[in-house]
């Protein structure tokens, strides 16, 4: 072999040896690497191990102490788990008892229950699910349920749960107040029924002695002194009284009967009140223009208008009396002021003259059910009233009416 081909192969060998040695190196470098990496994973996984532990702890603490039952069943409604609210309510304890959630259903309600699983296996959940349940003991129980379904990796449901809230006292309570509702309608139209009755009844014989007295007078004019006409006159104008309070209380107890509601103008409402109503020559209304068109009953709103603006007639000893109508329109409702420039109300009297035959003067016209009937008609069309006033400077009435 040549010296040549000699030294080719020893330079060949030397590459060869320094290549292994760079590869040793490289092997060594990543091994170190990987040990290292290796132990900063076993810590990491140990970490999670630990959280996970955690977590699960927290989990099924959560599980077993939430106050409505929880439920999880498979698709074909085999309970899998309860929590301890569950095996309270229904009373089975289905970790050593097989138990389908069609057991459960009441009878009436199974169409309805058998519709919502086929809106949870379509829609992946419902809400507000409300029927009766059979527990353990065949004790019915209203419940109210909100499920969805559980997704495996591969997002196929494969499972569903549930929260179960126990609303039978609810239920109770809302059956007895629809039974009390029923019986109050009753009783009002009773009431309403009877008030119409006494109405008529009293009516009459005041209508008869009222007659009567006419005739007494007009056929003994020649006869009776000065006296005994004043104590004419005092009879016919407490019969009128007595009538004009018969009325009021009719109206009073009909304020808050509800009626198919139109639509009202009210503009034509209050024209209708001016052109109607007495209104002495030294007091002006001043009704503000385009009053809006409310939904109701015409004549309720009529009664409304009208006995605030007869109660600012009333009281206005002003030589120059002044009731204005203003409204301004809110998002949800309409605000109406009635101010006038008469007397004013103390503020001690602001809540009671609301009050059934709560006048706060004397007077032969005045009954004390006129502000009463004004307070049940706004109660009814869901608004509030409620008023300002200074003593001797005058009085406005605020009232709200919902759109």
């Amino acid at each position: 072999m040549s010296q040549e081909k000699i030294d080719i192969l020893t330079r060949s060998l030397k590459r060869e040896k320094a290549a292994r040695k760079a590869a040793e190196k490289i092997l060594e470098d990543k091994s170190r690497e990987l040990y290292f990496l290796s132990d900063e994973l076993k810590d990491s996984n140990a970490k999670l191990e630990n959280l996970l532990s955690e977590k699960s702890s927290e989990l099924k603490g959560v599980f077993e102490n939430i106050l409505d039952a929880y439920v999880v069943i498979d698709l074909f409604g085999n309970v899998l788990k309860f929590n301890d609210a569950a095996t309270n309510m229904f009373g089975y304890d289905v970790e050593k008892e097989k138990l389908n959630v069609v057991d459960l259903i009441f009878y009436d309600d199974i169409e309805y229950a058998m519709a919502s699983f086929g809106n949870l296996q379509r829609d992946g959940y419902f809400k507000n699910y409300s029927a009766r349940v059979f527990t353990k003991t065949r004790e019915v129980k209203w419940v109210q349920i909100n499920a969805t379904l559980i997704y495996d990796g591969k997002n196929m449901p494969v499972a569903a749960q549930g929260i179960v809230r126990d609303v039978t006292q609810v239920k109770l309570l809302e059956e007895q107040k629809e039974q009390i509702l029923k019986k109050l309608e009753k009783s009002n139209a009773e009431l309403y029924e009877y008030a119409h009755v006494v109405s008529h009844d009293l009516k009459s014989p005041l209508r008869t002695i009222d007659a009567l007295i006419s005739w007494i007078r007009s056929d003994n004019m020649d006869k009776f002194d000065e006296d005994t006409l004043q104590n004419i006159d005092l009879i016919e104008t407490t019969l009128e009284n007595m009538d004009k309070l018969i009325s009021n209380i009719l109206n009073y107890s009909s304020a808050d009967s509800a009626t198919e509601e139109v639509e009202v103008d009210l503009n034509k409402v209050l024209e209708n009140i001016s052109k109607t109503l007495f209104i002495p020559e030294n007091i002006k209304l001043k009704i503000a223009p385009d009053l809006p068109t409310v939904n109701g009953d015409g004549t309720k709103f009529q009664q409304l208008f009208q006995n605030l603006i007869s109660n600012a007639i009333k009281f206005n000893d002003k030589e120059n009396g002044l009731i204005e109508i203003e409204f301004t329109e809110e998002t949800t409702f309409y605000q109406f002021t009635v101010k006038d420039n008469g007397i004013g109300i103390e503020k001690e009297f602001h809540d009671k003259i609301f009050k059934v035959f709560q006048s706060l003067t004397k007077r032969e016209d005045s009954t004390g059910i006129g502000l009463s009937i004004v307070k049940k008609i706004v109660d009814l069309y869901k608004g509030t009233i409620w008023l300002e006033s200074t003593p001797q400077l005058g009085t406005t009435f605020y009232f709200t009416i919902k759109k």
